[in-house]
This record gives structure tokens, sequence and C-alpha cells, in this order.
């Protein structure tokens, strides 16, 4: 399994701390299944800064850990780069790091809305031939109320990612059905697990896709781990025809 999403890199954001705390999170990510990880360390989100040349240093630095450690599992650079007025300007300047070098970048909304300029910002960075993907758009408070946000977003070329603790019931239950609703509605293109630690929050990934395969089919589980990997080579995702949500009842209320 290819993780894509991973607070592994130690002492960059709230993620792992210590090399040792990365090295615990690697011995579990392997019994886990998980071959490889893209490092995604929090990027202008207020609390951290994460410049490209940065990541790549740091990433290069624990593949040397894991190889000391004999520890079959490879990490490669990403960045969790939280939506901002300077995001095209910081791609210019060589500050955003793409997932593995790709053409794909990771975009993270605040917790509580989606900023006004979101849709613009993400037709820009199409524009530079970037694919946003908009990391657990399911926490998101306004995507909750208003799901049409991320239909739109989608329908216009950007792509989603859900955290496999959300699909784990992690994050409680209303976060739980909705992410069901957005893999109903072929809203998601990747479960990835944005594990930060190996207790409060761990991977989850190989649990998640049992209960997708349970719920959903194979298929739908072969689509998700066959993107990850097309992803980590630059190549083509697989995406269905999205669909607007279906406002279902949530503990007996609408």
């Amino acid at each position: 399994m290819i993780d894509i999403h991973c607070h592994i890199l130690p002492g960059m954001d709230d993620g792992a701390q210590t090399v040792h705390d990365s090295l615990e999170m690697a011995n579990l990510a392997v019994q886990e299944g998980i071959t490889t990880i893209i490092a995604t360390p929090h990027h202008k989100n207020g609390r951290y800064e994460n410049p490209k040349e940065l990541i790549l240093n740091r990433v290069e630095e624990l593949n040397r850990h894991f190889q000391q450690e004999n520890i079959s599992l490879k990490v490669l650079p990403g960045q969790e780069t939280a939506i901002n007025g300077d995001m095209m300007e910081d791609y210019e300047q060589s500050q955003i790091m793409t997932l593995n070098g790709t053409q794909y970048v990771f975009v993270e909304f605040p917790s509580s809305h989606v900023p006004r300029y979101a849709e613009k910002m993400l037709f820009d960075l199409q524009l530079k031939g970037l694919i946003p993907i908009i990391v657990h758009p399911e926490r998101n408070a306004e995507i909750i109320e208003r799901p049409e946000k991320l239909y739109n977003f989608v329908n216009k070329g950007s792509l989603a990612q859900v955290t496999a603790g959300s699909v784990c019931g992690k994050f409680g239950k209303k976060i739980k059905s909705f992410s069901e609703q957005l893999i109903e509605a072929n809203l998601v293109h990747f479960v990835a697990s944005d594990a930060h630690n190996v207790t409060s929050r761990a991977f989850h990934l190989g649990q998640a896709y049992d209960l997708i395969e349970k719920q959903y089919g194979v298929d739908q589980v072969y689509l998700f781990t066959e993107n990850a990997q097309l992803l980590a080579e630059d190549m083509n995702v697989y995406k269905e025809i999205p669909q607007r949500v279906k406002k279902k009842k949530f503990l007996g209320i609408f």
C-alpha cells in the first residue's frame, strides 16, 4: 500500500517529534502493509513553514535512518499546504513541494470554512498545470453543511482525499457518515492516513480499506489503491463522474 498523506518527518510539525517517533510510525506502517509513504508536513498553516528544500533534505535523512534500521519503508517528499493568497507566488519561487515532484499538490482548507477565494486559487493552480487535491474535506465544517461546494470543486477539476480514520469512525459518527456519502457520490479519489503518531492519530489505512470493501466492493478499494500508485508515478488517476451528495438523515434529523 502507498500512503499519500502522513506526518512522519521528525520535528517539522505536530506529527513525529523525534527520529524515534518516526521509526515507531514506520514500524507500525510496515505492520499494516504500507510500503511507501509520502511525507506531507504542514506548510503556511499559521504555525509551521516547511519549504520544499527543507522537506527534500529531511526525507533523504529519514530514508537513511530506515536503511540503517532495516525498515522496509520508502519515504517520498510532499507537503500539506494551507490555502493562502501567496500560493502561486510560492510555487513560482519553488517553496511549494508537490507530491513526489508530480503535478499533484495538496491544498488544505481551514477546518471551519472554505475561503471565498478558494475556487479562483484552485483554478489558478490548474492553469499552472497542477492538479489540486483537497485534503480531508469530510472534516471541513462548511463542506459538511454545504457539500455542493466540494461537488463544484471536483466538477471543475480538483480531486479530494479523505482520511482513513474518518472512514473508521475515529472522528465520530457524523464524519464517518459524511465520508461514506462523499465516496458514494464519487467525490473521493484517495484514502490516506494523515497519521501523526502511533496512538491518537495512527494509520488505520488497512482497516479503512476493509470497511470500504465490505460496503462498496473490491473495485472501490482497487480504485483508491491504484490511484495512490498512479499519483506517485505522476500518471492520470481514475475519476468517476461526480454526483451531488444526497441529503440523509443523521440521528433522525435532516
